[in-house]
């Protein structure tokens, strides 16, 4: 077994935890319109750079327009709406709602894929989304805009996952890349004077620091994947529960509770046997969640499934 895969995978996730106490710190501020704007402002020279060794000849007319703008479109609402669940709830609880993105990728495969999901499957996702409801309490606790945020950004970040499945082999990288990155730029600009609190230069300094992060994340995320089996680096997201606790533990005095550990596990459970059927299915299934190798939501970094695509042999 080669170890490099998994190891790579978990320093990601670890890294791309510390992105996340950084949206936290400065979410507790700011508004996540300004985060996002300043954070995919210094993210261009690092995305454009990736993008020069882009070999692909063509333009930056989408193949698929339609598509595009629904992914730019998703893209857009993942990000805000992550940046402000992080900000508000606590970061375990967060984590837990973003690892129903697999349930959800799986279920919104078979009208968009066209994908063909079993009993066994679909009862997995069912019991995946009952942990999402244990996690929420209803009628129990109060639940706000954060909750309803943090479940968007699992929805939008799976819609945003599978479109790429299904057009990222026809459509160029930077094409995937960039409309979403200008148009987010460009939305958040518009509202920014609305929201606009001036900076000292040391969250600007964080913000660059966010970008970084982001970026380096998907970078070790990529060497993950192209050194280990999907089966094995994709269930390694799931170790960001436990940089959450820290985290939380250690700087934001966060302490989740039992509930909250316990749907994370019915989650995690459900979402591992997800990705273990597919790898045992291989060729007779599309392996959308397999496929969908991208962390979840974040505006200051890259999603690498189109890089890994065009490295990848025909499916």
């Amino acid at each position: 077994m080669n170890f490099l895969g998994p190891l790579y995978a978990l320093l990601a996730f670890g890294v791309f935890a510390t992105h996340d106490v950084v949206i936290k710190y400065l979410g507790g501020t700011y508004s996540p319109v300004q985060i996002i704007f300043f954070s995919t402002l210094f993210s261009f020279p690092l995305i454009l750079m990736m993008l020069m060794r882009d070999k692909t000849e063509g333009h930056f007319r989408p193949v698929h327009p339609w598509w595009v703008l629904a992914r730019t479109l998703a893209a857009i609402m993942t990000g805000l709406s992550a940046f402000y669940a992080f900000s508000v709830l606590p970061l375990a609880q967060v984590y837990v709602m973003l690892f129903a993105s697999p349930l959800l990728i799986t279920l919104l495969a078979i009208p968009i894929l066209g994908e063909r999901v079993g009993a066994q499957r679909l009862i997995a996702v069912l019991v995946g989304l009952v942990g999402v409801f244990i996690v929420l309490k209803p009628g129990s606790t109060t639940l706000g805009l954060g909750h309803a945020a943090g479940l968007s950004a699992a929805v939008f970040g799976a819609l945003a996952s599978v479109i790429v499945r299904k057009i990222g082999r026809e459509e160029r990288t930077a094409v995937l890349m960039m409309y979403p990155m200008i148009t987010n730029f460009i939305v958040m600009a518009g509202a920014l004077a609305f929201v606009y609190k001036p900076m000292p230069i040391t969250d600007l300094g964080a913000l660059g620091v966010l970008s970084v992060l982001g970026f380096a994340a998907g970078l070790l995320l990529i060497a993950a994947y192209r050194n280990g089996d999907a089966a094995i680096v994709a269930p390694m997201q799931y170790s960001q529960i436990i940089w959450a606790t820290g985290y939380g533990f250690l700087l934001f005095d966060e302490y989740p509770d039992l509930t909250t550990l316990g749907g994370a596990g019915i989650i995690i459970a459900s979402g591992l046997y997800i990705v273990f059927r597919e790898s045992r299915l291989g060729a007779a299934s599309t392996t959308p969640v397999l496929r969908t190798r991208s962390r979840g939501p974040s505006a200051a970094s890259f999603r690498i499934s189109p890089l890994l695509r065009r490295k990848s042999k025909p499916d």
